[in-house]
């Protein structure tokens, strides 16, 4: 750190120094001013830094010295970017043109290769995907090219330099949708070098996107601030271009652009005005939250919104005859954006104060006129006006209803009656037309709205002429309010479908209020008609056939939320229902009750309805099931369950406060209500969680918020209406129903945004063809249902009529063959089931293939491929096997749940199969070492098999979430199927590693960054400090994996490719673990900041990858070996700015982390003294005596203990103190480490068990104070209450029990009488401890082999043994002896017994087995040392004959382990008293003791005047082992 800022201090002296000689050569006096504010506030900084790099190069281990250093620096940082802020900006801007343009040339080449590709691709749905996502890039790339000129040609330009960023951001998500749809398809083109070609170019493309992403990023960041200045600029623009079109138009001058015509124009015009209403929303949350960031963003897209609304205006405008029509467009164009204007400039200035109510209410006041402006733009369409025009004659024709008392009729009541029937049907058919004008042009629309509102009328006079003749008036004449609204709503649906077209649920919102409007004629007509009973209820019975018919034209979006399987449950119990009203209506038809006939003919249409439903939707789900589909994407809302909730809210609303409706109508309504509201919330909840946007987040809460507490308002309005049904209380509903509908449309106004919603599924010709048995089996169920009611009616009038009874005997057998028919065709076309089949036939194929493959490499008949290189293979391999693992996930979730989604997934995972088999076959056939081969053949065929058993399940499951039996298999499948692909990577990674072959490497690592900028990350299972503690983790590896880089680079560079894979691996979990900590991370700034660092790190890892492939292919080349060590510098750098921006994201966890790493140093250090104290080789320096240490000893002891309790409170105060605390915690326990060994090591070599039962001692502080920090970390800043809280005071109740035990230590080791009671009483407290460890539930982070286990057993007899000796003799040394001995047996015999215990291959009861009698050996241990302390402080005869009764349960217990860990092995048990696994043993033993010694000892400091340099115990240990195996 003060190396470099010796350098920074350089740069920025140069920097001030050119300042100011440009101030002096300025002309302007302003601008030389403002160069040398700059220049002086720069020269202050580089002060400051100065003064804190001198004060931490003379306190190089003070963190608070480095802190300030780190602040100084940053303070730096930013007076140097306000100082050189335009040549900064200038240079940003630069690098992201000259990123822009490679991004648009990498995406042409890829566009070029995949349609070179497109012939050779055997997959069609992969195909498809990259056609449709070549087409979205396609689409992106001239405004890219645009953005890069604009910026060239006006480089001072901040509107073009906007523009840059826009369209550069905007490129980033369908350029990444084409590498990732490139790179599935280059498995399955047969063409090799077209894959090759393609595959290359995924990968050029790749690379540009992330330089553009990290580009684009720096730009924002840069010219971010002025975005909204910008906005508002381009929509001042925007109003001069409409008025300039308007004066043309005035003229007669305005012409359509080439490619306009009308309605294009009007559908870019409806589609768009949604689209500028969202982002207004959106700019209000953000102006209101004072997020400035996202207010730029919103402010932007706004903007944008706002131009292709003014281009499609002005389209409209040019293409009418209309002059009139034309002048209203564009000055309702211009309305508009007069009025965004205004909105942006108040979205600004309350930027400025977020809180103040007044600024909240102008900006609501605007948005509302914004709102208004951009209605009647709306309807200055052509087409819409009619509409308006027959909406308002409905409104005024309803006026006549208003009345007190209606005139008595001057009509008989029969004639009155037909009028009003025939009207009725009138009016039915009507709705019909306009339902069916809405897919045509926009005249049909206008004549049919016309027609309608004609009819409406006509039957209203007719339904008022029926009224004067009820004696129940009220009740009529609410009917007839009922059909008003519906049919306005009627036509309102007309007119949104008109307008947008492909906006999501509008042709079911239209086909639900033509329902509506039947269903409201049919009350009507039951009600006031008198006919012989059952006619009336035939005739509402035809008219609802004939309004759900047009369920079945078509059914391109989804109808209802029936997932397929409830669809068929849907089709069998309503084909139930309608069996038996259809023999009621044969049985009453014969017996004439013609009342039970009514009801049975109403049971029969509304499961008519039911079966039409269903069958309409599993039509839909059977269509985009079809593999030559285009499968839809899930967004992050569902805007069709939003605008489907909104409709089902505002009709129960309106029946809640309808006059006409009972007691159960309105407990009905409420309970719909209530359900719709839930589902709302409970969306708002998904989505908060899943976005990115902190704003959309904030905003989705806020309105599950509004939407649930307006919902409980109205419950209460609800509760005293039920209780009494007065006006009052009906008024009060009413009152409550405005705030939760106006909740419910800003919701799902929000939710509209194209940020949010999903894509949706476009059903092929195959899949249209799938849907028409299903189809053709409804419209005869329907057909021959509307016969069969016709000729009911006839026979309940005249039910002697035999020719009449074979009628509907006939059409009652259509009925019922064609609901079997549906039912089978349903059935047969099962969503993924055929698919599944052909998919396990096609790898059952591949599996056979492998396996021939695999004799004849036995043989050594395996054929070897010349046309292709062994690297194309490997690449083409590893290709396919990434994209094989990427289908494991998605197939697993839709064989769980989205049946419509299984058959897509599992044909496209089968199309991988055969390039898998070519490739390994391939590649086994190019390989020369033979066990390589088999490796590669017989992991390509585990992977294989796995599919296989995953297809199975997937089919078993079939996609029903009801199947919960068969999920288990499917998850287990899936894992099975992640080993395999794991396995079979590592193997590819090893052999492309070996010949210098990076490129899996460089794209692994990219696609890492890519993922995080994903904006859904998945639920956080843990809190930013755990996430905090893995990054670091993998960091920390990252850097040593840098330096080794840099050593093998001299010596070894054919050891560089295995470092590589562990550097790409590593960063693999870093990128996971890092988005999980940005997004966890507070403020949002932080997590901002952790992004962009680990995705710097990215790079870096890349660069670094690649100059070791390059060294690898060629050793000896001395400038890439200085490129290598200059990149592994820089990745060392970077990982240093990802610790600062985690350390900056929580300062106390990041402290707790440095210094528990620090801790677990010193904890290995105390083992290697412990082992150079046992060999008799730890003295003194200098001649001292203990009594020169044992003050300092416990003086910082004494400084432990209170920087123990700053810990403990630090988890509940700031993060500084904890930082504080944590740092002072570590230096003290390092001090004391220290002087312990001093004094240890005065002792003399001498006294070598007594140095060990001190040293132990501080060994133990040590390892509590890091398990105190541990739980210090867990339970910052958690509640009281909280379970890691209790474990922070457990953790604090050892630490302070074992600095006890320290200090009692200290003053006992002098003392010869006391000092062996005083280490039999510190291992009795030890082994506590770790038996208390044992007992936990932790599973150990590695498993051993039963043979440890039992030859750790050993340590216990001799330890027992030794224990009994010293019971007996009573004499201290003896004592001392058997306390060390007794601390490492039983230690290291619970390490062990557990990590035994834990091997995957033990089962749950032999391991209970196992550790019962682990805990039960250490229990008999424990009792028979607190027996032998008990005998030192009172030595008896009787208490000495009492430990052979000790020492043989320990022994029993003894037994019984060592029989738990035999039944762990089974029938592999190896005997670990047979001499040759004694040696092996020994040897490794002895092999790894050297290899630790080796490290310390090279971090050891010399000393003066050592005694003797080295002990041979090691090498004799090592040359017994050889003897042994001799």
């Amino acid at each position: 750190m003060v190396r470099q800022a010796r350098v920074l201090a350089q740069a920025t002296s140069d920097l001030v120094n050119a300042m100011r000689s440009d101030a002096e050569a300025e002309i302007d006096m302003e601008n030389s001013k403002k160069l040398l504010a700059a220049a002086k506030l720069l020269a202050d900084s580089t002060a400051r830094m100065v003064e804190a790099a001198k004060g931490a190069a003379a306190n190089p281990e003070n963190e608070d010295q480095q802190q300030r250093l780190r602040e100084a620096a940053e303070g730096l940082r930013v007076a140097t970017n306000a100082a050189a802020q335009n040549a900064i900006k200038k240079k940003i801007v630069n690098r992201l043109e000259i990123a822009a343009k490679q991004a648009a040339a990498a995406a042409t080449q890829t566009i070029a290769a995949s349609q070179n590709a497109a012939v050779s691709n055997k997959n069609t749905a992969a195909h498809q995907q990259l056609v449709q996502s070549c087409k979205n890039v396609a689409d992106h790339i001239p405004q890219l090219v645009q953005g890069v000129r604009g910026s060239q040609a006006q480089s001072e330009d901040l509107s073009a330099q906007l523009a840059l960023i826009n369209s550069s951001q905007n490129f980033l998500q369908p350029g990444s949708k084409m590498v990732a749809s490139a790179k599935a398809a280059v498995p399955t083109v047969t063409d090799q070098a077209a894959a090759m070609q393609l595959s290359q170019c995924a990968k050029n493309l790749a690379t540009s996107l992330a330089e553009l992403r990290t580009a684009s990023q720096k730009a924002h960041e840069a010219c971010g601030p002025m975005e909204i200045d910008s906005a508002l600029n381009t929509v001042q623009t925007l109003k001069n271009e409409l008025q300039d079109a308007k004066m043309a138009a005035v003229d007669g001058q305005l012409k359509p652009l080439p490619g306009e015509t009308l309605e294009k124009c009007t559908q870019d015009l409806g589609s768009t005005s949604k689209a500028v209403g969202s982002s207004m929303a959106q700019l209000l949350t953000c102006a209101a939250q004072g997020n400035e960031h996202y207010t730029g963003v919103a402010a932007r897209e706004t903007a944008q919104a706002l131009k292709t609304l003014a281009q499609a205006a002005r389209g409209v405008a040019a293409s009418t005859t209309d002059p009139v029509a034309a002048h209203a467009m564009l000055d309702s164009a211009r309305d508009v954006m007069e009025g965004s204007a205004m909105l942006i400039q108040e979205a600004k200035q309350a930027l400025a104060a977020p809180g103040d109510a007044d600024s909240q209410q102008r900006l609501a006041q605007v948005a509302k006129a914004v709102s208004h402006s951009l209605n009647n733009c709306v309807n200055c369409l052509p087409g819409q006006k009619d509409v308006d025009v027959a909406l308002k004659s409905i409104g005024e024709s309803s006026k006549k209803l208003l009345v007190d008392s209606l005139p008595p009729s001057s009509k008989s009541f029969q004639e009155a009656q037909s009028e009003l029937n025939q009207a009725a049907a009138d009016l039915n058919q009507s709705a019909g037309e306009v339902v069916h004008a809405t897919r045509g042009q926009s005249g049909e629309l206008a004549a049919a709205s016309g027609k309608f509102s004609d009819d409406f009328d006509e039957f209203l006079d007719a339904g008022i002429e029926m009224a004067g003749q009820a004696q129940d008036q009220i009740q009529v004449i609410g009917n007839l309010k009922s059909i008003s609204m519906a049919s306005s709503k009627l036509l309102l649906a007309a007119k949104s479908l008109s307008v947008d077209p492909g906006a999501p649920n509008a042709k079911n919102l239209l086909a639900a209020a033509a329902r509506a409007v039947t269903e409201s004629i049919n009350q009507l007509i039951t009600l006031c008609t008198q006919q012989a009973p059952g006619q009336k209820e035939c005739d509402n019975a035809l008219r609802e056939l004939e309004t759900v018919k047009g369920m079945l034209d078509n059914p391109n979006e989804p109808v209802s939320d029936l997932s397929y399987f409830d669809c068929i449950e849907g089709v069998m119990e309503n084909s139930k229902v309608l069996g038996e009203s259809m023999a009621g209506i044969s049985q009453n038809a014969k017996t004439g009750d013609l009342l039970v006939f009514g009801e049975c003919v109403g049971v029969a249409s509304k499961a008519l309805c039911g079966l039409t439903e269903a069958a309409a939707q599993a039509a839909y789900l059977v269509g985009i099931s079809d593999p030559n589909s285009q499968a839809g994407q899930q967004g992050l809302v569902d805007p069709i369950q939003f605008a489907r909730a909104n409709q089902a809210i505002q009709m129960a609303c309106q029946n809640l406060v309808d006059p006409a409706s009972s007691p159960s109508q309105v407990l009905s309504a409420a309970t719909i209500v209530a359900k719709h509201t839930s589902a709302l919330c409970n969306a708002c909840r998904i989505a908060s969680s899943k976005t990115s946007n902190p704003v959309a987040k904030r905003h989705f809460v806020q309105s599950a918020k509004e939407v649930a507490n307006s919902t409980a308002n109205l419950v209460k309005t609800i509760k005293a209406l039920d209780g009494d049904f007065s006006e009052e209380n009906r008024n009060k509903c009413r009152i409550a129903t405005a705030p939760l509908i106006e909740a419910v449309e800003n919701l799902t106004a929000f939710a509209s945004n194209p940020e949010f919603v999903s894509i949706p599924a476009q059903i092929s010709t195959e899949g249209s063809r799938a849907q028409e048995p299903i189809l053709v089996s409804a419209k005869t169920m329907l057909e021959s249902s509307s016969l069969l009611i016709k000729t009911a009616r006839s026979l309940a009038i005249n039910p002697k009529d035999p020719p009449t009874w074979s009628v509907l005997a006939g059409h009652s057998h259509t009925v019922s063959d064609s609901i079997k028919s549906l039912i089978t065709s349903i059935r047969d076309k099962a969503p993924g089931q055929r698919e599944c089949d052909f998919s396990i036939d096609g790898i059952n194929r591949c599996i056979r293939d492998i396996e021939q493959a695999s004799l004849a490499a036995v043989s050594q008949s395996l054929a070897t491929r010349d046309d292709i290189s062994v690297e194309a293979l490997q690449e083409q391999l590893t290709s396919v096997v990434q994209e094989i693992g990427h289908l494991i996930d998605p197939i697993a979730t839709a064989a769980r749940g989205e049946a419509a989604q299984l058959g897509h997934k599992v044909m496209q995972l089968a199309s991988y199969f055969e390039p898998l088999v070519l490739a390994t076959v391939g590649m086994a056939s190019k390989t020369l070492d033979h066990q390589q081969q088999m490796t590669v053949l017989d992991q390509s065929k585990t992977l294989a098999e796995s599919a296989l058993q995953m297809l199975y399940a997937a089919k078993e499951g079939g996609g029903n979430p009801k199947a919960s039996h068969t999920h288990d298999a499917i998850t287990e499948a899936a894992q099975l199927m992640k080993e395999a692909v794991d396995d079979i990577m590592v193997t590819l990674n090893e052999a492309a590693s070996e010949v210098g072959m990076v490129g899996g490497m460089v794209d692994s690592i990219a696609e890492a960054m890519s993922k995080l900028d994903e904006g859904t990350p998945p639920d956080p299972k843990g809190t930013f400090v755990d996430y905090q503690t893995t990054v670091v983790k993998y960091s920390k590896a990252i850097a040593v994996t840098a330096q080794e880089m840099m050593t093998k680079s001299v010596t070894n560079p054919e050891e560089l490719g295995g470092l590589a894979s562990q550097m790409t691996n590593d960063y693999g979990h870093l990128a996971l673990q890092g988005r999980m900590a940005a997004a966890t991370a507070e403020p949002e700034e932080i997590g901002f900041q952790i992004r962009t660092r680990v995705q710097e790190l990215g790079h870096g890892c890349i660069f670094l990858v690649q100059k070791a492939g390059a060294l690898q292919i060629c050793p000896t080349d001395s400038y890439t070996k200085r490129e290598l060590i200059e990149c592994a510098r820089a990745v060392t750098e970077k990982v240093s700015l990802v610790l600062s921006a985690l350390q900056a994201g929580n300062k106390g966890t990041q402290a707790c982390i440095t210094a528990a790493s620090a801790v677990s140093g010193i904890i290995a250090d105390l083992d290697t003294t412990i082992m150079f104290a046992t060999a008799g080789t730890l003295n003194a320096e200098n001649n001292e005596s203990f009594a020169d240490h044992r003050e300092n000893i416990l003086k910082t002891a004494k400084a432990l203990v209170e920087d123990t309790k700053l810990l403990v409170s630090g988890a509940a105060s700031s993060q500084d103190k904890l930082a504080q605390a944590a740092q002072s915690s570590a230096n003290t326990i390092t001090q004391l480490a220290e002087v312990v060994k001093l004094g240890a090591a005065s002792l003399g070599s001498d006294d070598p068990e007594t140095q060990v039962v001190l040293i132990n001692a501080i060994k133990d502080v040590a390892k509590a104070l890091s398990d105190l920090i541990g739980a210090t970390k867990g339970a910052a800043s958690k509640p009281a209450d909280d379970p890691s809280m209790y474990q922070l005071k457990g953790a604090a109740k050892v630490m302070v029990t074992n600095v006890t035990s320290l200090l009692k230590t200290v003053k006992a080791v002098e003392d010869e009488a006391t000092r062996g009671t005083r280490a039999l009483e510190a291992t009795i407290e030890y082994i506590k401890q770790e038996l208390t460890v044992f007992q936990s539930s932790e599973v150990p982070e590695k498993t051993s082999s039963p043979e440890e286990s039992i030859r750790m057993t050993k340590g216990i007899t001799m330890a027992t043994a030794k224990a009994v000796a010293a019971g007996n003799s009573c004499r201290q040394e003896d004592v001392i002896a058997t306390a060390n001995l007794s601390r490492k047996a039983v230690a290291d015999m619970l390490t062990a017994c557990k990590q035994a215990s834990y091997h995957p291959d033990v089962n749950e009861e032999v391991r209970e087995r196992a550790l019962r009698f682990g805990t039960e050996c250490t229990l008999g241990y424990l009792e028979l040392l607190e027996h032998v302390l008990l005998i030192l402080q009172k030595p008896t005869p009787e208490l000495k004959h009492q430990l052979a009764s000790f020492s043989k349960r320990v022994a029993g217990a003894v037994t019984e382990l060592i029989q738990s860990a035999e039944a762990m092995k089974g029938t592999e048990w190896v005997d670990p008293e047979d001499p040759t696994v004694i040696a092996e043993t020994e040897l490794l033993g002895a092999a790894a003791s050297i290899e630790a010694a080796a490290k310390k000892l090279e971090q050891l400091k010399p000393r003066a005047k050592p005694k003797v340099s080295v002990h041979p115990l090691l090498v004799l240990r090592v040359a017994s082992s050889f003897q042994m195996c001799l």
